[in-house]
């Protein structure tokens, strides 16, 4: 009886918006990723050791390559269906980060966050760290160049930690950099602790959604949803397609790792760019505190910017119920402009990160624009302060304009510019009555 109370009403909108389709997107996305790495799990040996290769690509012949770099190569070039199998388990990754990123946003914007699904938002979160801590280690197995830079990057992060950091590298790395500890520790976390926390955390997001219901806007009927079968075959699909025909990690391009070397105009995945332009343009502080140097050059915007993000993130919901006061159980979402702050405060963090984002391709933008790479690395210095302060105050008073337009037709109905003459010579306009769409909310600020 408690379920079913707590379940929301199918009122009378269309309950299967496109943008719930995200959350299902992203479970299909896992199965993909799932299925391909079994299969790859056979074939790749996740071992350091040097070797002299002797595979089917010819350039790189008689060069000393890990037995890593060597059977993953060997799984590209040589294995029937092997590149394939690569290619779409590393979009699948991409894909997943991407679903979960934008259901994340959907959840936010729409404030599907709130009780009862506080739980549900932290599911969420998590399930978003481990999907880019998923691409992380996945990234470094090929033991190409790419994945050594990573290595090199993931080396500073640890150890710009105070106190702490050289214990901490030398329990990662072992006593050399990068060591033979590094890639068998990674490999164990890609195949086997990621994977089925993030499948753990999917089941009981399902339960809960059992638990609670759906979410639907305000005056929806209820459609039933896209068929979960066929939505994961137009995803399965969409990954073969863009695994057969997007190249992604050509590793022999790239060549075996070496810590002395990477490659001009490296870049990480996408939803690693916003650390790597952090990165770039933070200034190069390193105090001397008790006569020992702190990296704050790589503590800030390394460790400190993206777990004070993702903290505020988590702890949104409990925020804003503290500041609201709110105690109610919330089964109708707000259209965006409905919480104007909410969906400023949305658009001033995406704008952070977007301004983030394209900061790591500081050195391609000045090359290409034949612009200084210092005024362009000032440039982002100076946006990634203001840029999300002027987001907030313009789509907060969007929203606020467009709450006012519509309480303006919902008065006086909506102006056609269709006019009329009388027989007596007056002229006047068609006044259409407005659409039905549920409630139109008071001036929330």
């Amino acid at each position: 009886m408690k379920g079913l109370l707590a379940r929301p009403a199918r009122q009378g909108g269309r309950t299967d918006h496109w943008s719930f389709l995200f959350g299902q997107i992203a479970i299909h996305s896992l199965i993909v990723l799932i299925f391909t790495g079994i299969c790859l799990t056979f074939l790749y040996d996740p071992d350091t050791t040097q070797v002299i290769y002797q595979g089917a690509y010819l350039p790189l012949r008689g060069v000393p390559v890990s037995r890593a770099f060597d059977s993953t190569l060997a799984i590209s070039l040589e294995v029937r269906g092997g590149l394939l199998m690569r290619q779409i388990h590393h979009w699948a990754t991409l894909i997943l980060v991407a679903a979960i990123c934008l259901h994340l946003l959907r959840l936010f914007f729409t404030g599907a966050f709130r009780r009862p699904r506080g739980l549900n938002w932290l599911i969420w979160v998590a399930l978003f760290l481990l999907a880019i801590a998923a691409g992380v280690t996945g990234g470094i197995l090929p033991d190409d160049l790419l994945s050594g830079g990573s290595l090199a990057l993931i080396q500073g992060v640890t150890q710009s930690i105070p106190l702490i950091g050289s214990h901490l590298t030398g329990l990662l790395f072992g006593e050399a950099v990068p060591g033979d500890r590094v890639l068998p520790v990674f490999y164990w976390l890609h195949v086997s602790l990621i994977p089925a926390t993030m499948t753990g955390l999917f089941m009981i997001r399902g339960r809960l959604l059992r638990r609670h219901g759906r979410t639907h806007y305000p005056g929806a009927t209820y459609v039933p949803p896209l068929s979960s079968l066929a939505l994961f075959l137009a995803t399965c699909a969409m990954l073969t397609l863009l695994g057969t025909v997007g190249q992604i990690n050509p590793i022999w391009l790239y060549g075996p790792a070496n810590p002395s070397t990477t490659s001009a105009g490296a870049v990480p995945d996408w939803y690693m760019g916003f650390l790597d332009g952090a990165l770039r343009i933070m200034p190069a502080w390193e105090p001397l505190v008790f006569g020992h140097p702190l990296s704050l050059s790589i503590l800030i915007p390394a460790l400190i910017v993206p777990g004070a993000f993702f903290t505020v993130l988590a702890a949104y919901p409990l925020i804003e119920r503290r500041l609201t006061g709110a105690r109610t159980l919330h089964h109708a979402l707000d259209r965006p402009r409905e919480a104007a702050v909410r969906t400023a405060l949305g658009a001033a963090g995406m704008t952070f990160f977007g301004l983030l984002w394209v900061a790591a391709a500081n050195d391609q933008i000045a090359h290409q624009f034949d612009l200084s790479l210092f005024a362009v690395t000032w440039f982002f210095r100076i946006a990634v302060l203001a840029g999300p302060l002027m987001a907030f105050e313009v789509t907060r008073r969007l929203c606020l304009a467009l709450q006012a337009q519509e309480r303006e037709e919902r008065a006086h109905g909506i102006e056609t510019g269709i006019i009329h003459r009388s027989p007596h010579g007056g002229y006047t306009e068609t006044i259409a009555a407005p659409p039905a769409q549920g409630r139109i909310p008071a001036n929330r600020p």
